[in-house]
């Protein structure tokens, strides 16, 4: 039996940065980042990027980084749907309670394990470098489904910097053209450890 996908969804330019410099609260995706999310002003015609929105919008659960959570501003308790939100975090204070379904994890097994388990038969969607390292550290990550947009950002906070993971080997699973967009999905099928 297979077990349900932890697919990481992510913008990013041609050079790598899925946000441009200075990301931070009143600037979330940086200088020029936004420009990596054009496409989504497409999600309601016809076309892959409609297609692409959808799929991301059927997922069961959801797993963010602290960081993204945060500058997203903790998407007021819903990501969409309703569908339970796991953010991988190195510590949060007891009373921080989050909003909606939302919950804290320091255990990376344990939030990757419990986001299956609420997403039954459909997806988890990733968002976050951290979270996206942490979880491909862990062997969690099964998939990359990226976004990227024909733009150098020439600089920014890049998807992955040398994490010392080793060489990972990746297998496209599909590529979809949109309009300002290419949509690449790619299964994880080997990491050295």
């Amino acid at each position: 039996m297979s077990r349900t996908p932890l697919r990481l969804y992510m913008s990013m330019s041609i050079d790598g940065y899925i946000a441009g410099p200075d990301d931070r609260p009143g600037q979330e995706l940086g200088r020029d980042g936004f420009r990596l999310f054009d496409w989504l002003d497409r999600r309601n015609e016809e076309g892959v990027s409609k297609q692409v929105y959808a799929e991301a919008s059927a997922t069961g659960a959801v797993i963010s980084g602290r960081r993204t959570f945060e500058l997203a501003k903790r998407w007021n308790g819903d990501h969409h749907d309703g569908v339970p939100i796991h953010v991988l975090t190195h510590r949060f204070e007891p009373d921080d309670e989050p909003p909606g379904s939302a919950k804290f994890y320091t255990d990376v097994n344990a939030c990757a394990d419990e986001a299956r388990g609420k997403a039954g038969d459909r997806p988890v969607l990733v968002h976050g470098a951290g979270a996206a390292q942490a979880l491909l550290a862990a062997g969690q990550l099964d998939e990359l489904e990226l976004h990227l947009v024909p733009v150098l950002l020439d600089g920014g906070r890049r998807l992955f910097e040398p994490t010392g993971l080793g060489h990972v080997e990746l297998e496209p699973v599909r590529r979809l053209e949109g309009r300002g967009v290419t949509h690449v999905r790619y299964r994880i099928v080997h990491r050295a450890r």
